[in-house]
């Protein structure tokens, strides 16, 4: 233990994780927004005084809040509007169509009609609805619906029109544009969405506020006190950072924002440098700020459920075959990349396929000068799901950090044994290996893509298990305070921020989430009905299922109830 001065702010007793060095402690004690004390009962207790708020677990178990490393905040804020088509509820094209239907009678008639989340492989149909079968449940306004994904979306034959796409629009580079006997299918992969997604009206600065707070809520229920937009700009160009200022500015911000600038060509870092941002994080983070600009992003290739991430080896022929799509050309990725990494920025690059992870890998190598020097830069590359072992020695040599979702296990992993077969579905996003080898996987769910529930990304790592049952890799599976370290310290790690978050230590900022059970003791099933009740940041809490916390003098405290 640890302590300056006494009197705590708060004293929390019972069954404490510190991190993955620190191991569990009886009490912690906090002041001033950070942990003041940890250790046993007898050495924290005196720390107490007559004002201490005071929370006993009673059984559950304080851990280092969660921190979201990789997930897309605004859009998931503003996807909570949208048709949800996901296949935890979504199983049938008719229940697609019929969702759509309900959507168009609430709407008037041309506005958009926007959807997020099918699977085609979980649907009936087994694959993606077509744009007439969307034109005769949704007659009279355009519609795009997105796979879960994020790389495909299928149009009605009214959102085509109105952007100008016929039978005989070149495929963009890095997209594609289905077609079938001449014909349109609805379906874009790729950079080839933005076709659709271009026309499509940007939303208010107000309603991007309203998202941005609602995301942030169901975050801090889920034991989230950090997160992150990994392409912001992606939606309404740089309005997205004066949605997020204003929200910050108006008490609004729940989490600490990691933001990550969209870098393709179509994104707002080019526009973004012209204004004057630039990286608040490498030279040393602010250690109260909720806004952190630190890197950019650039897309590599697409996903391996939607058979469009790049690989050396082709996908199984009964799958479609074909090695998947680069969204660039070396030439033009490693420009971006050089670019980008000598203006200071971290590279957060996606990257899937073992293919795609090689041309990012070679272009942060290739941007690597003795001006330059990438040593420390902690550049990253975002998904690195299916690579291969001397990849993850040249990323180990670099400290190119692999940003892996295992959620992606749960959702996905039967889908990547019908594209790939068994035998590469089994070592991808191998979280034990990266371990193991002195790497830093930062867990994450790429939320909207996946659910952004860490008990079910926890169950993933702990498990390997998929949500049909099938277990992947069991070699590649965690222990609880592992899974609870890639989720916390790592994903700190991956923001230049593991010296104030991501463990529970004394000095470090009161990031802490206090879970409904203690998922190092229970069944791994178990884990997947668990909640957080209580989520501070910064010693206040943001979220308090039980009211228990309700009478700490925060701000926030009322605000996320």
């Amino acid at each position: 233990m640890s302590a300056g001065m006494g009197g705590a702010d708060l004293l929390l007793t019972g069954r404490i994780f510190r991190g993955l060095e620190g191991g569990f402690a009886e009490a912690l004690a906090v002041k001033d927004g950070r942990v003041l004390a940890v250790g046993t009962a007898a050495e924290v207790a005196p720390l107490a005084g007559a004002a201490t708020r005071r929370v006993d677990l009673d059984g559950r178990v304080a851990i280092p809040a969660f921190n979201e490393a990789h997930m897309h905040l605004l859009p998931y804020g503003l996807g909570l509007a949208q048709v949800n088509l996901r296949a935890e509820e979504v199983r049938t094209l008719d229940e697609v169509l019929s969702r759509l239907a309900a959507a168009a009678r609430g709407t008037p008639k041309g506005g958009w009609i926007l959807g997020r989340g099918y699977d085609h492989g979980e649907l009936d149909i087994g694959r993606h609805p077509l744009a007439e079968e969307l034109d005769r449940a949704v007659p009279d306004h355009p519609v795009l619906i997105t796979r879960t994904c994020g790389h495909v979306a299928v149009a009605n034959t009214a959102a085509m029109k109105l952007a100008g796409v016929s039978h005989n629009t070149p495929d963009p580079e890095g997209g594609a544009i289905e077609r079938r006997g001449g014909r349109l299918t609805g379906l874009f992969q790729e950079r080839a969405m933005r076709l659709i997604r271009d026309i499509i009206p940007a939303p208010s600065e107000a309603r991007m506020v309203d998202a941005i707070e609602a995301a942030g809520r169901n975050l801090a229920a889920l034991g989230f006190a950090s997160a992150s937009d990994m392409n912001v700009g992606m939606t309404a160009g740089l309005a997205e950072i004066a949605a997020y200022r204003r929200a910050e500015a108006e008490g609004r911000l729940l989490q600490r924002m990691w933001q990550v600038l969209a870098g393709n060509p179509e994104g707002i870092a080019a526009a973004a440098w012209e204004a004057g941002l630039r990286p608040n994080v490498c030279a040393g983070p602010t250690a109260e700020a909720l806004l952190a600009w630190g890197a950019v992003k650039v897309f590599g290739d697409g996903s391996a459920g939607g058979l469009t991430a790049a690989f050396f080896d082709p996908y199984l022929e009964s799958a479609g075959g074909g090695t998947g799509i680069f969204c660039f050309p070396d030439a033009t990725m490693h420009a971006l990349l050089r670019t980008y990494h000598e203006q200071g920025w971290q590279l957060d690059i996606h990257a899937i396929g073992d293919a795609a992870i090689e041309q990012v890998l070679a272009g942060m190598e290739a941007a690597d000068s003795a001006a330059h020097p990438i040593a420390g830069r902690r550049h990253r590359i975002e998904h690195c799901g299916f690579l291969h072992a001397g990849q993850r020695r040249r990323m180990l040599r670099h400290g190119i950090l692999p940003v892996p979702q295992p959620v992606f296990m749960y959702e996905f992993g039967d889908l990547y044994v019908k594209n790939l077969g068994l035998e590469r579905a089994e070592v991808a996003y191998p979280m034990k290996t990266w371990l193991e080898e002195g790497h830093h996987p930062a867990a994450s769910s790429d939320s909207p893509v996946c659910t952004v529930d860490p008990f079910i990304n926890l169950y993933s790592m702990v498990t390997r298990r998929t949500n049909r049952g099938t277990v992947l890799g069991a070699a590649e599976a965690l222990t609880p305070e592992q899974a609870v370290h890639c989720y916390t310290w790592c994903g700190a790690h991956s923001q230049f921020a593991e010296a104030e978050r991501g463990t529970l230590e004394p000095g470090m900022q009161a990031d802490i989430a206090i879970l409904s059970r203690d998922i190092f003791a229970c069944a791994p099933e178990e884990i997947l009905a668990t909640q957080a009740d209580l989520t501070f940041r910064g010693g206040r809490a943001i979220f308090d299922r039980h009211g228990e916390a309700a009478s700490l003098a925060s701000p926030l405290a009322g605000a996320a109830d």
